[in-house]
């Protein structure tokens, strides 16, 4: 699966006038490679993650991803690792641009500025690593990870996959031959659930599984929602409910305000339902997806207060009821808004147009 020449439009988020870089994924990790070399930053390795690893294991089970999560394993123990690796994806996006673009005043520091979505930096006990999404509104995320050393890399075995890209980076730098079906090189990966096999036989099979979901942040509580609102099946119903309650008291815990917690689910749904597909059918899919989440939080929650859970599920229910007046743009006269949605509400319904009490 060719996904390394999957053209990406990375844009500057509003921040004066820079154009947008219409790269390929290929592109992407050789300029940032380079630009690691050049600020001395050792590199063991890059690997694919994600829905994007994902997707080449499952072969023609998943017919897309919509983001791109790509590991760079890199040594961060010395005091201004961190630096050199933000400056190293400053000078990284000025390769990137279009030939024609002046870069006399130019600097990596704008750069990063202009193109930097999110940037997070981790630096405590068995965690340092560092994390930059990049601007992007077609509908594919783009996020450079910086990782020397990470106690939890993936949430469900279905997400756990990472593709070793070495082989395929250096098989295209340095032989003439061009890939085929019948002639190509040899990548490996591992699934980090443990067994690749088994966490294989679950993305095939569209099955939920995972380990101490309590040492995820956020519980894994959104992803969970978001593939059963995909169709997912627990592996193991009979330990659901003790699942979902740990997957609820993490996320309270890691958001324990209603801001916080309505800016995750936000951010949550602009980065996993995009409007790529269309604004109705991504009204649709948001719908879908809130309802789920309103019934796991409102049947398993057992570590807030009563009139904090309210508080929490009053949000999803405004948020759903927003999403289904987009989905019936032709029918919001018919709208009727109501205090709570139930708990047994299906997902999105061609023809519903209220939320059930």
């Amino acid at each position: 699966k060719q996904w390394y020449q999957r053209r990406v439009a990375i844009t500057a988020g509003g921040c004066g006038n820079f154009p947008t870089l219409e790269v390929t994924l290929e592109a992407m990790v050789r300029a940032v490679k380079s630009s690691l070399k050049e600020q001395s930053v050792e590199l063991r390795d890059v690997r694919l993650n994600g829905s994007a690893a994902s997707y080449v294991v499952a072969d023609s089970n998943i017919d897309t991803y919509n983001d791109v999560d790509l590991i760079f394993g890199v040594n961060l123990s010395e005091v201004d690792s961190f630096k050199r690796v933000k400056e190293a994806v400053g000078e990284s996006l000025l390769k990137l641009l279009p030939e024609q673009v002046s870069r006399v005043r130019l600097r990596s520091r704008m750069m990063v500025d202009a193109y930097v979505n999110k940037m997070v930096k981790v630096s405590q006990g068995n965690d340092c690593w560092s994390l930059m999404s990049l601007h992007n509104e077609g509908g594919c995320n783009v996020e450079l990870k910086f990782v020397d050393k990470m106690r939890r890399q993936f949430e469900f075995s279905v997400d756990s996959f990472q593709i070793y890209l070495d082989p395929l980076l250096y098989y295209k730098t340095h032989s003439n031959v061009a890939m085929s079906k019948t002639f190509y090189p040899t990548v490996f990966g591992v699934s980090l659930y443990g067994d690749f096999e088994e966490a294989a036989g679950h993305l095939k099979e569209h099955l939920i599984d995972t380990i101490q979901p309590e040492e995820i942040r956020g519980g894994g509580l959104l992803k969970y929602c978001r593939l059963l609102s995909s169709g997912y099946k627990p592996l193991h119903p009979a330990k659901l409910a003790r699942m979902e309650r740990y997957m609820c008291s993490r996320f309270f815990i890691d958001f324990p305000d209603i801001d916080k917690q309505g800016e995750v689910i936000e951010k949550y749904l602009v980065g996993h339902c995009s409007d790529s597909r269309g604004a109705i059918e991504c009204a649709r899919a948001r719908y879908a997806y809130l309802m789920v989440l309103h019934r796991v939080i409102e049947q398993s929650t057992v570590c807030l207060m009563n009139h904090e859970r309210r508080q929490t599920l009053r949000f999803i229910t405004q948020a759903a009821c927003a999403c289904l007046k987009q989905a019936n743009p032709n029918k919001n006269r018919n709208f009727k808004s109501r205090s709570r949605i139930s708990p047994t509400a299906a997902p999105f319904i061609p023809g519903q147009y209220y939320c059930r009490s």
